[in-house]
């Protein structure tokens, strides 16, 4: 289950919050600036509701949320069982869905299945270690409370490459002192030395991926006889889920 606690929604209205997601914008849209398509999904209300989805690129933006069917969101539904057909995404965006999750790799399965060939997923996490590390030793750090599920970057490379995703980029960002009273510098100069001279210290990351399929069809022999169908061993696949009107959304281009 993935939802995000009352908690972390008033943190992210704290100044140190608002910058944190100013910030996150801008590393998003600078990663979705080449990729096109039909269909762009994310997965859970970080923000604003077009915080990141206003730079996508794609014909169509959808927002999907475990949680109250706040404005901005097209369906609610559980992430490790999306209300999404197969193969019809374009680009997956994860901020820090992961962090909230008790089934991370449940969540991953199904952004796989959503994704079209050469799809991509963009995944937005908090970095385990860096300035943030010291998180549980003091009172009031930066990071949002109760985010027990932290995802370490190598970890996550592992599972994305075990699903057969190039990875394609790992950024770390936001070089903020954990202490909200301590505001520190948050110039785009101060970002840029952070990356490049420290980026250990860094409070979160951004990792990008594309799905990878295989262009080659096998050849069958021309000796060999047509197998024959049996019916009843395929399910429908097909996904719906309760909408914010009341009705019901299938995420399919040809339908869209």
């Amino acid at each position: 289950m993935t939802h995000y606690p009352d908690s972390v929604r008033q943190w992210l209205a704290t100044p140190f919050g608002e910058a944190l997601l100013q910030r996150e914008s801008r590393v998003v849209e600078e990663s979705l600036d080449g990729i096109f398509g039909e269909q762009c999904l994310q997965l859970g209300l970080w923000g604003e509701a077009n915080l990141f989805l206003r730079h996508a690129r794609t014909q169509r933006k959808w927002l999907v949320d475990e949680g109250a069917a706040d404005a901005g969101v097209a369906a609610i539904g559980r992430f490790h069982r999306l209300p999404v057909q197969d193969n019809s995404i374009d680009c997956v965006v994860l901020p820090h869905v992961l962090d909230y999750s008790d089934r991370p790799h449940a969540v991953l399965r199904e952004v796989d299945r959503a994704l079209t060939a050469h799809g991509h997923v963009i995944i937005l996490g908090f970095k385990t270690g860096g300035l943030w590390g010291v998180r549980r030793l003091v009172p009031g750090a930066g990071l949002p409370p109760d985010a027990h599920h932290l995802v370490p970057e190598r970890r996550l490379r592992d599972w994305l490459q075990l699903l057969d995703m190039q990875i394609h980029s790992n950024v770390r960002y936001f070089f903020r002192w954990p202490l909200p009273l301590i505001r520190g510098a948050a110039s785009p100069r101060w970002e840029t030395r952070g990356q490049r001279w420290w980026p250990e210290l860094a409070a979160c990351y951004m990792l990008t991926a594309q799905k990878r399929v295989s262009t080659l069809t096998p050849v069958k022999p021309v000796w060999r006889r047509k197998p024959k169908v049996v019916a009843g061993l395929a399910e429908s696949t097909n996904r719906v889920s309760r909408i914010t009107r009341g009705a019901r959304i299938r995420f399919d281009a040809k339908d869209s």
